[in-house]
């Protein structure tokens, strides 16, 4: 049997900072690491939502990457 231990949690916050010379938008990933693993994702998404309120570029995406360590039990 294997057990999944969170260990490390990353918010990103992607951007739109503009467009390039073709016209696309270019998106920026801001990362905000420590997050803590175990945190809801409603609070997440309000916390990007609140932080997404301070920049100066529009909020395209929010993600929540949890790291979890692997271990077999015998």
């Amino acid at each position: 049997m294997v057990n999944a231990t969170p260990v490390n949690a990353v918010l990103e916050i992607h951007v739109e900072t503009g467009l390039n010379e073709q016209g696309k938008p270019v998106v920026k990933a801001r990362s905000f690491r420590n997050l803590k693993t175990d945190a809801k994702d409603q609070d997440v998404m309000d916390v990007a939502k609140a932080l997404a309120g301070l920049q100066a570029f529009n909020l395209k995406a929010v993600r929540k990457t949890v790291e979890v360590e692997l271990t077999e039990t015998v």
